[in-house]
């Protein structure tokens, strides 16, 4: 590299941290003053849109010079795009490398943020409510991605009748795209605004719960939807195909989360069997390297690194921390917490810049206007139907005041951006990008500011404690267990699958028959006493596990409760997770 372009690498490096630092004194200051209307990620779009618009005023050879410095670290990307460009007088010129490095996006920032989303769920809420959740973010990403592409595929037909589009501009592959990248909802700016207000717990179980499994959903979508249309079957509906695109998402979504656990595994175990619980600092490096190891391996295998990392988030939450030490399980959560709310910033901010400063954005009003009415039109088409036959099952009811909130509070973001700027090189995936952003920019910026208001008018509770639920820890008292899941499930994770991973739960030796000895020997935790006194009681609270690690030379040990296995057999059966069962309410 040049001297001139390591020049310039510092000076662009030197604008993004300056402009992080700027973000984050606002977002304090705002904090401050005691006002909630705006959070770090809209103010982050804001100034990577105030940077865009001095950019775009800049004399052109300074403009040229800048622009030259935000895509140096943009050069390398697998993802790097091409686009025709021609002059005003038609003669073609020659191919022009596309502004975007993907690289650094999907490598570098994304991962820790769908991390920490996982990371941090309530595990005991989040089991609770599993099949709600499932249910939303599996069937109603689907219903989303579906009612988007058959408004904007009606739209595109409409501009084709009044002039503002040739016929075979947009084919259905692109509508159902689109709709793809649309229903991804974005688990930063969810979790920023309720947390800040603190909202009922249920509802935010099941909002940020939604968010962080439908971007699984979406993304594997938008690969299942570009294989078929680059299969050679042009643009008709070819029934082999389709099913062949079927099996596609679901092997990637399969394969993605087997491998997100087995990297879970290998951080358990190593850190089940070593003593790295006496060194925090290569405890934390472990953890850290591994769980971000999944999303690389997973991208490199061909499936999707954010649907491996966010299972490796899930998992590692429910299993690893057992074997961490109390310094470990702070540096961790720390650790990562710092890197999402970094990567939220320098993504958004990106955002913003590129907003202003995209030099081949395609508006078409009709097009954009057909995406804000459609996300509504979809949001609504999944929430209420999906929300009244999941309280026919449910004891718990999801009432109309958290349904009207759902529906308002599908917020775009990170996921939907790095989705739609993959692939810039036609018309239509520019207008896709164009319309993406702008999309973007209206959720975070008026649905977020309207946020408060609405769950006033709902007459929603805001400023709970979350670290105060007497409700769940009576419930766990009189119950023995953490968790309303299903008995089968429940059994299985308490005597056989975190008595492998962790120290906690029987011995395997009690557990498993006696054909498997050599390996309840080999799994068993050097550890595990079997007194009962001494053996883990599954029980999550908030955010950690409530476990009693200290770094010594004694092994982590979790703290009892009441007699584990006695308890474990008797677990009430809850309602696959659709809500708390009654029985365990009254308790």
């Amino acid at each position: 590299m040049s001297e001139k372009h390591k020049h310039e690498s510092a000076v662009f490096v030197l604008a993004a941290v300056g402009l992080a630092l700027i973000t984050i004194l606002t977002g304090w200051k705002l904090k401050q003053l005691k006002y909630r209307l705006i959070n770090e990620p809209g103010v982050a779009l804001f100034y990577g849109m105030l940077l865009g618009l001095i950019a775009t005023f800049l004399p052109p050879d300074q403009a040229e010079h800048m622009g030259n410095m935000g895509n140096m670290s943009l050069n390398s990307t697998p993802h790097m795009v091409t686009v025709n460009v021609t002059t005003n007088d038609h003669c073609p010129r020659h191919m022009e490398k596309e502004t975007f490095d993907t690289e650094v996006l999907f490598n570098l920032f994304l991962p820790p943020i769908i991390f920490h989303g996982a990371y941090t769920l309530h595990q005991k809420r989040f089991l609770d409510n599993l099949g709600s959740i499932a249910t939303f973010a599996f069937l109603g990403t689907i219903i989303s991605c579906a009612t988007i592409g058959a408004c904007i595929y009606g739209f595109t037909r409409l501009m084709v009748m009044l002039g503002r589009a040739a016929d075979g501009d947009f084919f259905l592959t692109d509508c159902l795209l689109f709709g793809a990248i649309m229903s991804a909802t974005d688990p930063v700016s969810v979790l920023g605004l309720l947390s800040e207000l603190h909202v009922d717990l249920e509802l935010h179980t099941l909002l940020f719960g939604e968010s962080v499994l439908n971007d699984a959903v979406a993304i594997v979508l938008t690969h299942a939807i570009t294989s078929y249309s680059q299969m050679g079957v042009g643009h008709t509906f070819d029934p082999p195909t389709f099913f062949l695109s079927l099996g596609y998402f679901l092997g990637v979504l399969a394969g993605s989360f087997l491998l997100g656990f087995v990297f879970t595994v290998i951080t358990a175990l190593l850190t089940k069997f070593t003593r790295l619980y006496e060194s925090p600092l290569l405890e934390t490096s472990v953890f850290f390297l591994l769980s971000w190891s999944s999303f690389l391996l997973a991208e490199a295998c061909g499936l999707s690194g954010i649907v491996a990392v966010l299972f490796c988030g899930l998992s590692q939450a429910r299993y690893t921390i057992h074997n961490l030490s109390s310094a470990g399980k702070t540096r961790t959560k720390q650790l990562f917490e710092v890197f999402n709310f970094l990567g939220e910033i320098f993504i958004f901010s990106y955002m913003g810049y590129v907003l202003l400063t995209f030099p081949h954005h395609v508006f078409k009003a009709l097009f954009i206007s057909g995406t804000f009415l459609s996300v509504f039109i979809s949001r609504a088409l999944h929430i209420y139907p999906l929300s009244f036959l999941l309280n026919l099952g449910r004891t718990t009811k999801i009432p109309c005041s958290f349904q009207h909130f759902m529906m308002f509070s599908g917020l775009r973001g990170v996921v939907a951006f790095s989705l739609a700027v993959r692939d810039t090189s036609t018309e239509v995936r520019r207008t896709i990008l164009t319309t993406t952003l702008l999309l973007v920019g209206f959720t975070i910026w008026a649905l977020g500011m309207a946020t408060e208001p609405m769950l006033r008018c709902l007459d929603i509770r805001v400023g709970v404690d979350a670290d105060e639920n007497p409700e769940e820890l009576s419930l766990e008292v009189a119950t023995g267990s953490s968790d309303t899941t299903p008995d089968l499930w429940s059994r299985l994770d308490y005597k056989y699958i975190k008595p492998a991973l962790t120290h906690c739960g029987p011995p395997l030796t009690d557990s498993l028959p006696q054909w498997c000895g050599i390996f309840a020997r080999l799994f068993s935790s050097p550890y595990v006493h079997k007194d009962e006194e001494q053996l883990c009681e599954t029980a999550p609270a908030q955010d950690d596990i409530i476990c009693d690690l200290e770094k010594t030379e004694d092994p982590p040990v979790c703290e009892a409760g009441d007699s584990g296995s006695d308890h474990q057999e008797d677990l009430l059966e809850g309602d696959l997770g659709l809500g708390n069962a009654p029985a365990l309410r009254e308790a």
